[in-house]
């Protein structure tokens, strides 16, 4: 009775994991919609931070290589940061 039970919750929690992580992909991997002007505008914005950023903004890349180069930029910000201790 208690493995019934167990596996009839088991399969809802499988398929509603299964659906986050396909959602995750597809909102991960939109291409990036922005006009010229729009990705202008984003590097002048950003060239107080570096050059190197601001020239980020004319690519066109998916929300996840913008998370992928967010988290590289917060390693190399703590990096720096321990190194000047």
């Amino acid at each position: 009775m208690a493995t019934t039970a167990t596996s009839n919750k088991t399969i809802p929690v499988i398929i509603v994991a299964l659906l986050v992580a396909i959602l995750g992909y597809f909102i991960l991997n939109t291409p990036d919609h922005r006009s010229a002007g729009q990705k202008i505008g984003d590097a002048v914005n950003e060239l107080p931070n570096g050059v190197d950023k601001a020239a980020r903004q004319l690519e066109d890349r998916t929300p996840g290589e913008k998370l992928q180069d967010s988290a590289h930029d917060a390693k190399q910000d703590v990096k720096k940061a321990i190194n000047q201790q």
